[in-house]
């Protein structure tokens, strides 16, 4: 692996969480565990609203397509990080790291889009309630998904793109369990400054912008249930948002969690376990979310699992 532009690097090597020979077990089964939570959690979720018409809604497809983003999520980072624990191997192909970084950050970005887009939903039923069927059509949310897709891709193809005309030297450790942008450009030996410029414009415009809609449309959520002059009516407006509510709080907690600490302690080992937390847990947990806090929901899957 000598120095050269990215076409002349055959692979990078991915550190993981330890480096301890008799942890690799202990991290193998709880990944395992996690990852199969996760995906037949959500693959729960999906199924249960696919198959009862009553949750052919606009929330409920929101829903769909955020467990399908969590499923997809999780999938670009877990099974490479299995598979390298299970054949001892830390080698990750140079196209491999590209393409995984590519989709990690597309599906990172979508995760925030659809979460922004369920906060809109919540928005007009709670804000609007007369004029919710009509605003929240079936050609307006299939619109918001499918432009939440477009600039999801366009995004993570342009940093892709940005990654693969940088030169890296000889050493190609990535002290993370996955190709992160962050700690990519961190191994480059030619000028990283647009790539910066590029990440950090992108995440305040992708991150920032979205976050900022949701804060202002649970204000309007606010100011509007303390407008309802019964408790009962409250607790039933707050209720349809709760679930929401409660994976948005933890999604951004997460991140902003991981992000703050490593920025504090400067090790880039304590950022890769710390953002476990908004890989792994925060996917795992947000079918629970919904199915412990949705009566629908459980309604939907206790149907679904009679059959």
């Amino acid at each position: 692996m000598e120095p050269g532009n990215g076409t002349k690097i055959s692979e990078f090597l991915l550190l993981g969480l330890s480096q301890a020979l008799e942890l690799q077990s202990l991290i193998y089964g709880l990944f395992l565990s996690m990852y199969l939570i996760t995906v037949f959690g959500n693959l729960l979720i999906i199924l249960a609203i696919s198959s009862d018409s009553h949750l052919h809604t606009p929330m409920y497809f929101f829903l769909c397509n955020l467990s399908l983003v969590d499923i997809c999520f999780t999938s670009t980072t877990v099974p490479k990080m299995l598979w390298n624990i299970q054949t001892q191997s830390k080698a990750i192909t140079y196209e491999g790291c590209i393409t995984q970084m590519c989709f990690f950050i597309l599906f990172a970005v979508l995760d925030n889009f659809i979460l922004t887009v369920m906060a809109y939903d919540r928005f007009v039923a709670i804000c609007h309630p007369l004029h919710y069927t009509v605003i929240m059509n079936h050609w307006l949310c299939g619109l918001l998904v499918l432009v939440s897709w477009i600039m999801c891709a366009l995004h993570s193809l342009l940093e892709s793109l940005m990654v693969m005309r940088l030169s890296f030297c000889s050493d190609l450790e990535i002290p993370h369990f996955f190709c992160e942008l962050n700690q990519v450009l961190q191994l480059a030996c030619s000028d990283t400054s647009l790539n910066n410029i590029v990440m950090y414009f992108s995440a305040g415009l992708l991150g920032v912008g979205p976050l900022a809609g949701i804060l202002y449309s649970y204000s309007k959520i606010i100011s509007s249930i303390r407008g309802i002059p019964s408790a009962q009516g409250k607790y039933k407006a707050f209720s349809t948002c709760a679930s929401h509510l409660s994976v948005v709080s933890l999604f951004y907690s997460t991140i902003l969690g991981v992000y703050l600490s490593s920025a504090a302690s400067h090790n880039a080992h304590s950022s890769a376990t710390a953002s476990v937390m908004y890989t792994v847990v925060t996917p795992m947990l947000n079918p629970f979310i919904y199915s412990l806090r949705n009566k629908d929901i459980k309604k939907a899957l206790q149907r679904l699992l009679g059959r």
